[in-house]
């Protein structure tokens, strides 16, 4: 995961994020604040999933964006 990819856009992903994972509260987008390791976490915290399977989703998301 491309932690600059994710923190230079940060401003844009914020509202795809939501989009695409809308367990995702506005609380947690401000404490993620760009951080791919954040990010996975909270993933993994709202659906349940593994570390490496919320991993491999939100690489599929940066690659798609």
């Amino acid at each position: 995961m491309n932690e600059d990819i994710i923190k230079g856009q940060w401003h844009q992903l914020k509202g795809q994020l939501q989009k695409q994972w809308g367990k995702l509260t506005d609380d947690d987008i401000d404490i993620i604040k760009g951080s791919s390791t954040e990010l996975e976490g909270k993933i993994q915290e709202r659906y349940g999933i593994t570390r490496e399977e919320a991993k491999a989703e939100l690489k599929k998301f940066v690659d798609s964006v």
